[in-house]
């Protein structure tokens, strides 16, 4: 057992077993022992890798439908460009590459990174050393607002309800023979999933992000105020049903609880909870990532790309632009979800 794991078997010994949600949020982000505390977990030497580190034109793509919503709007200055868990800052990156010549866009936004691990921080300071660093959403400027939020979601933690009649037992994290288990409460009827007994039967499980509505509610306030767009993208569907926890260690799945602190913990995202928090601004239809790519000529910059490459560099690009787009790989697995002004067009790639 790790020494985030005997410490939390101690605390469960204290008070009783502690939620699901308790249990992500201690292995993912505890200051000396957490899993984002403690590591750069990206890239082939790590535990998994997001579409920008695939290819830089994830990045490009994305940069340039922020800057053309940005236009569309009218070219509001000064506007705040954010990411939500930015990883090394490749995204950002490439998306300031691709828009520097798009007239006024860098003299209008400053840039703004949402992250709590010194590890990643200091990655993204050497990729974006401009950028200004918050913990929170809620401390974002006040003002027109462009926000990325790619693989941001799927890391926050997750409580899991399994229904029992018209109420719900929830799974709990405990000890069995010195080890860390799940188990369930008692059944309790519980109001947040009360519209859930209407697609739900018998013991289906759904999952609640509990700082889901927060995290929106801010960026859906700013967006439909001041203006800008948001592009979260990110694996899930419109609904939770059935248990999408995983765990990985070295781009391998492994089991959630027998290492705490030492792999990277997720959860699908359920759309449908993120648009239920949408009240101000208004949000697009949810697009398949393959599709929303296509939309935005990822072939056409594929092609312009491969040009210039040859032998293992050329099968890399056309292996990273499959992975990005096809069906089988990313493509539709990954979602992409925009939240817009009440009076704006969707941005580029996505339908009202």
């Amino acid at each position: 057992m790790t020494a985030l794991g005997d410490l939390l078997i101690a605390r469960i010994a204290r008070t009783g077993p502690i939620s699901l949600a308790d249990y992500m949020g201690e292995c993912l982000m505890h200051p000396t022992h957490g899993y984002y505390a403690t590591r750069d977990p990206l890239g082939v030497g790590g535990d998994f890798i997001t579409a920008p580190e695939i290819s830089q034109m994830f990045g490009e793509l994305i940069g340039l439908a922020l800057a053309q919503s940005w236009l569309d709007q009218g070219a509001p200055s000064p506007c705040t460009l954010a990411e939500l868990g930015p990883g090394r800052g490749t995204l950002m990156a490439d998306a300031l590459r691709a828009t520097g010549q798009v007239p006024g866009f860098h003299d209008a936004i400053n840039v703004h990174f949402v992250e709590t691990s010194p590890v990643l921080r200091a990655r993204q300071a050497e990729k974006v050393p401009n950028a200004t660093w918050h913990d929170q959403v809620s401390t974002l400027p006040d003002g027109p607002l462009l926000l990325i939020a790619n693989e941001f979601f799927d890391a926050l933690p997750v409580r899991q309800f399994v229904r029992d009649g018209d109420g719900w037992r929830e799974r709990m994290v405990g000890v069995t023979d010195g080890k860390l288990t799940l188990g369930l409460s008692a059944a309790a009827p519980l109001a947040m999933l009360a519209h859930r007994l209407d697609d739900t039967q018998e013991g289906d499980l759904v999952e609640h992000c509990p700082t889901l509505p927060g995290i929106v509610a801010q960026i859906d306030q700013c967006i439909g105020t001041n203006g800008g767009a948001a592009l979260i993208v990110d694996y899930g569907d419109w609904q939770s049903l059935g248990d999408t926890l995983q765990a990985l260690t070295g781009h391998a799945k492994t089991d959630p609880f027998a290492s705490p602190g030492t792999a990277d913990l997720t959860a699908h995202v359920d759309f449908a909870a993120i648009a239920a928090n949408v009240t101000m601004a208004k949000f697009s239809r949810l697009t398949t990532q393959g599709l929303f790519l296509e939309r935005l000529g990822i072939t056409e910059r594929a092609q312009a790309l491969a040009r210039n490459l040859t032998d293992t560099a050329l099968q890399a690009h056309i292996n990273a632009h499959r992975r990005l787009t096809h069906p089988t790989e990313m493509g539709e697995l990954f979602k992409v979800f925009g939240i817009m002004p009440a009076t704006a067009n969707p941005p580029p790639g996505l339908e009202p």
